[in-house]
């Protein structure tokens, strides 16, 4: 899938990762209806890794955005 098709799927809840990425990724996910501190936050990208921190921030990259080789994972 391309990152167009598979965004409104992160959207609503599923979890996703690109075949090429071959490393310690798991998957990706949204954070939405997060508050800090009593302050709502924007809805967030976050991935979940194999390497310690477990979670990070994601943004993709051009490649992320233009691979067609996106799947969703359980």
């Amino acid at each position: 899938m391309t990152f167009e098709e598979i965004l409104p799927k992160i959207k609503q809840g599923k979890k996703a990762i690109r075949t090429g990425w071959g490393g310690s990724e798991l998957y990706i996910f949204e954070v939405s209806h997060d508050q800090y501190q009593g302050e709502e936050i924007n809805p967030y990208l976050l991935i979940k890794t194999n390497e310690a921190p477990t979670l990070s921030m994601f943004q993709p990259t051009s490649c992320d955005v233009l691979a067609d080789d996106w799947q969703l994972v359980e």
